[in-house]
């Protein structure tokens, strides 16, 4: 009972703040930007794939950090002494009842924007080339970005607990967290950096559930126009191709991707994250 009254306190609280209340109309307005400027630019699987990047990269990551470290840092760190040393609440079971109200509000702001969002992008006809995205990997890619949130959370309670003061540990964590994104990105490695997870949703959007090949889009009617100039310059004596540029999603690295990996490089660390915020705030004084 302790943990389910704390955990609806907490939810009543974030719900009637502005911070969440702003968070919940911008991140509506910008996904709504984005429909709208984009509906005849990209094919299904970038789409989405730029739907979900505010919530892994930037802007919506920075309010994510201020909203985990809340609880365990500032103001709040009186509420939870008064709360553990008057009434019949353990040290742990404050402490996870914030973490899961955290992490629900968190969640159902990311679901209640992108879900609309993917299902127009997906079902509705557009005039983009065609790219055939799956259940499988619509719901997979929720996950993926739904466990990336999960381990900013947990990341926040733990500097949260090791800092007293908020403004500090939202500082080191954003010190932490993009450089270090900006730093694995450059190995493509999805599961460790959001950056790489971001390029490599195409691949995944595309996936069957078998996950043996994964669905070719249909060749994109400008690309197919540059091949035929460049077919009709080497005719006439010009055989240079025309260089091209890569776009932020047109990449071949992550061909492999493996969604055991991603799940297990971010669930493992989300843990570890939960476990040392516990420790370390049982054995802090209140």
């Amino acid at each position: 009972m302790p943990f389910a009254a704390i955990l609806w306190h907490d939810l009543r609280m974030l719900s009637a703040s502005w911070l969440v209340r702003l968070w919940l109309a911008a991140t509506a307005l910008l996904a709504m930007v984005q429909v709208l400027s984009n509906w005849e630019r990209f094919q299904t699987a970038p789409f989405i794939a730029v739907l979900l990047l505010p919530y892994i990269i930037f802007p919506w990551s920075l309010v994510v950090m201020m909203l985990s470290v809340n609880p365990l840092a500032g103001s709040r760190s009186g509420v939870a002494a008064d709360g553990i040393l008057s009434r019949p609440v353990t040290r742990y079971a404050y402490l996870l009842a914030a973490w899961t109200a955290r992490v629900s509000l968190v969640l159902s702001v990311f679901l209640l924007v992108t879900v609309p969002a993917i299902a127009v992008v997906a079902l509705a006809k557009r005039p983009a080339p065609a790219d055939e995205v799956t259940f499988y990997g619509v719901a997979a890619s929720l996950v993926v970005v739904g466990l990336v949130l999960t381990f900013l959370v947990s990341i926040g309670f733990l500097l949260g607990t090791l800092f007293r003061n908020t403004l500090l540990a939202i500082v080191v964590l954003v010190f932490l967290w993009f450089p270090v994104n900006f730093v694995l990105n450059t190995f493509s490695l999805e599961e460790f950096s959001p950056i790489s997870l971001t390029q490599a949703l195409p691949t995944l959007l595309r996936r069957p559930w078998n996950g043996d090949q994964v669905q070719e889009p249909e060749p994109d009617v400008d690309a197919a126009l540059r091949e035929a100039i460049s077919f009709f310059g080497s005719l006439g004596g010009d055989s240079r191709p025309e260089p091209q540029e890569r776009g932020f999603f047109e990449t071949d690295a992550y061909e492999d991707f493996s969604l055991r990996r991603v799940l297990l490089g971010y669930g493992i660390p989300t843990l570890v994250a939960i476990v040392l915020a516990t420790v370390c705030f049982c054995y802090r004084d209140v």
